[in-house]
């Protein structure tokens, strides 16, 4: 299993983190020990001083597939979740400066929270489901799929040129605008309209 991230997929969160806006999907990856599971902790490294939150839709791959064409997209998933994608921000842009890849500050231990998953069905329109964080009980980050640049059927046409996607996978879809620090003890709510799907603690 591996997490497949897409990066500066909302105009907004592009904007306010001063990058361009893309043309293509831009994506980076997680390695599957990045998974925290729902109800677990989330303890915060002591590698960083800035961790940074990034609220998620996330795609839940039901069966392999390679160069996969956009109209058969819609094939390859049938759950959808939210989830988080913390960021060590300062080593992120220690990297930057040096013009160094960036996974130190992206695919450490426990970055990837994930929650409960819905059928995709019980979605009216997948270009328009809202979701949100709230991080002690303040509502930190609201999004809606009609916003992202690229659509997931886009996402995973694209992606799947490049690399193999296999069942079990996860597809990061990208962050809206709002995203910040994360501080121990802070608990985190996400939602997909008023459903709460994940739950956890900063440790």
């Amino acid at each position: 299993m591996k997490i497949i991230c897409i990066g500066r997929n909302y105009v907004d969160h592009a904007k306010e983190l001063n990058n361009p806006v893309p043309e293509k999907p831009v994506f980076f990856m997680k390695p599957s020990t990045a998974l925290l599971l729902p109800h677990n902790p989330f303890y915060y490294p002591d590698f960083s001083t800035d961790i940074h939150y990034e609220t998620e839709l996330v795609l839940k791959i039901n069966k392999n597939g390679k160069c996969i064409d956009k109209e058969f997209a819609p094939d390859y998933y049938q759950e959808i979740g939210v989830g988080i994608d913390f960021t060590a921000r300062d080593l992120q842009n220690e990297c930057k400066k040096k013009g160094l890849p960036w996974e130190i500050a992206k695919a450490f231990d426990s970055s990837a929270p994930v929650g409960h998953f819905l059928d995709k069905a019980t979605f009216a329109d997948l270009n328009n489901i809202a979701f949100g964080l709230k991080i002690n009980g303040e509502t930190r980050q609201e999004g809606n799929s009609r916003d992202m640049i690229f659509s997931f059927d886009t996402i995973i046409a694209y992606v799947s040129q490049f690399v193999t996607l296999r069942q079990g996978d996860l597809i990061f879809t990208g962050t809206p605008a709002g995203v910040g620090p994360t501080a121990i003890d802070d608990h985190f709510e996400v939602f997909i309209g008023d459903a709460k799907l994940l739950s956890f603690y900063v440790k």
